[in-house]
């Protein structure tokens, strides 16, 4: 079955998150509700949250921009042409610059169609995604929830999220991955907007710290 959010229904979501737990009721009551974070679910999108592995929000900005300022709007073709001191000028490491070549030759190969993702059930996306060299289940999870807006991810793999998670629930910094897992099964179907609470509190407490 495949479930999603929208924006009309996002608070009517966290309201009802916020009646089964008092912790991400919290986070409301101090930063308000969180952005409707949208991303469009086409080819730069998943450059874009290639580019975000493992850096800040703020130099995966700064390497995309340069891109886009490079070759216009970024496409597939566009990136097969560039060479390795051109991604080097937009900050891409060398391991970035394979793992975008090989995302678009799989879609100049039609080995992934991504106007097809959109009515796949998240599993099959999956699937599909991390058979690309440099996609994993985090990748594929940041464009589940943000651009295909399909609303029971919980990207385990996500730092900022297992961090403000741990503060805002007073959980040791050993907590195991398992136990994660099993809080989250209490913000089922909904786990992604749980995940936009969360991220919604890492970043106001950064803002303000």
């Amino acid at each position: 079955m495949i479930r999603k959010f929208d924006k009309e229904e996002f608070h009517s979501i966290c309201d009802r998150l916020f009646r089964i737990d008092s912790d991400l009721h919290s986070i409301f009551l101090k930063y308000g509700y969180p952005p409707f974070w949208s991303r469009r679910p086409n080819f730069e999108t998943l450059i874009h949250i290639i580019i975000e592995q493992q850096v800040s929000l703020a130099s995966a900005k700064a390497a995309l921009d340069k891109l886009k300022k490079r070759i216009g709007k970024v496409t597939a073709k566009k990136i097969l042409t560039l060479s390795d001191s051109e991604f080097k000028e937009c900050y891409f490491s060398r391991q970035k610059t394979v793992y975008a070549r090989e995302l678009a030759q799989a879609v100049v190969s039609k080995k992934i169609i991504l106007s097809e993702l959109k009515d796949l059930p998240d599993e099959r996306i999956r699937v599909r995604l991390t058979a690309v060299k440099g996609i994993g289940n985090w990748t594929v999870d940041v464009f589940l929830l943000m651009s295909l807006h399909r609303s029971n991810i919980f990207p385990i793999g996500d730092l900022a999220l297992i961090q403000s998670l741990k503060k805002v629930k007073r959980l040791p910094a050993q907590t195991s991955r398992e136990k994660i897992l099993k809080l989250g099964k209490k913000w089922e179907p909904y786990r992604s907007i749980a995940t936009m609470l969360f991220w919604h509190s890492y970043l106001e407490e950064k803002k303000r710290g």
